[in-house]
């Protein structure tokens, strides 16, 4: 652990710097690609909507004595069309088809019962109607909507509007990553699906604003300077607060991929899963956008002020005189001999002290 807060401590003073707003260009051709992969997935292969979202009838099995293949292939030898069979915690599968008629129903649960090892009276069955899915989505998208203005105003008034153009596109790069990821993995689309979209939101947007709250801190009087640039400081900001996002994130994500992982993929708790991948995805990606995508926007965009622009002129030509061989050997030295110990320095001419002279020891006699 003290490797660790050494380390911290590094980036911190900025002893160890890694130029993550430089490597702009870097960080947007990942993001692209990341970006290109999802929004082709989405366009050619689509979102595996839930029965909340497409409608349908759902057949829930109590305490079943059948595998999910064995009640998949009764279900699908009756229903056209490919049955998704879910096993909840309690040992309760839940089957999605189509919606039938009321006579293929009992069709399913005469043909479920046995196979399962219940009576076909006790089997539920739900009819779902696509109404209710759209007016989840519709509800979704208006509170996406007012989160977003909402957002906007906070950022613009609390630090500037730059800072609020960078932190939307950084939470967009994130929801279509987290989206995308659904459609790649063939993931089913449920209302829980909707709920970690719109918690990842919260998440994207702290992590966003804990950066450029130091930013803001690094960069205040940058402009009465010409040691360092506006990129370069923010840059410092984000390596300064590096070790906090990553703690933030990894103590998020292992209960988060615990869910994940072991509860909806080991103990078979399918429910979960639609929650803590869009969870999981959604951390992970705002973490890697606060960091590589929102700082670099911002310090391109605040790269096209024109005091920022002189700013690193003067900086470029502090650095070129500074280097300059013929300037360095216009900074003569004196030796100043120190009294009483006979000790000498070397000094920079522009350093020494213009003290006044001491009369001599005759005439101070008189």
């Amino acid at each position: 652990m003290s490797g660790v807060g050494n380390f911290a401590q590094r980036l911190y003073s900025g002893r160890v710097s890694y130029n993550f707003v430089g490597r702009r260009k870097m960080w947007y051709a990942i993001s692209g690609i990341i970006l290109a992969i999802t929004l082709g997935s989405l366009v050619f292969r689509g979102l595996n909507l839930g029965i909340e979202f497409r409608g349908g009838s759902e057949f829930q099995v109590a305490s079943a004595q059948c595998s999910v293949q064995q009640a998949q292939d009764t279900t699908n030898s009756i229903v056209d069309g490919q049955a998704v069979v879910t096993q909840l915690g309690d040992g309760t599968l839940r089957i999605q088809t189509q919606e039938v008629p009321p006579a293929v129903s009992d069709e399913v649960t005469q043909a479920l019962g046995p196979v399962c090892g219940v009576e076909a009276t006790d089997i539920k069955i739900q009819i779902v109607g696509p109404t209710w899915g759209a007016n989840v989505s519709q509800k979704a998208l208006q509170g996406l909507i007012v989160f977003l203005i909402l957002v906007t105003i906070f950022l613009s008034i609390y630090f500037e509007w730059r800072m609020a153009v960078a932190a939307l596109v950084a939470l967009a790069h994130d929801l279509i990553i987290t989206i995308g990821v659904y459609s790649l993995l063939g993931f089913e689309v449920t209302p829980a699906t909707a709920i970690g979209v719109l918690t990842i939101l919260g998440y994207s947007l702290y992590d966003t604003v804990v950066v450029f709250d130091k930013v803001r801190e690094n960069t205040q009087g940058v402009l009465g300077q010409s040691r360092l640039t506006y990129s370069e400081s923010a840059n410092l900001a984000v390596n300064q607060s590096l070790i906090r996002s990553i703690n933030t994130s990894i103590t998020t994500l292992l209960p988060v991929g615990a869910i994940l992982f072991v509860g909806a993929w080991i103990l078979g708790a399918g429910t979960l899963k639609d929650l803590a991948l869009a969870l999981f995805v959604g951390i992970a990606a705002g973490t890697y956008s606060s960091i590589c995508v929102a700082t670099p926007i911002l310090a391109q965009l605040k790269q096209r002020e024109p005091e920022v622009q002189a700013l690193e002129r003067r900086v470029e030509a502090r650095r070129k005189k500074s280097e300059d061989p013929s300037e360095i050997g216009k900074q003569d030295t004196v030796v100043a001999v120190s009294e009483g110990l006979g000790e000498s320095r070397s000094v920079s001419e522009s350093t020494v002290r213009n003290q006044p002279k001491r009369e001599t020891r005759s005439k101070r006699k008189r």
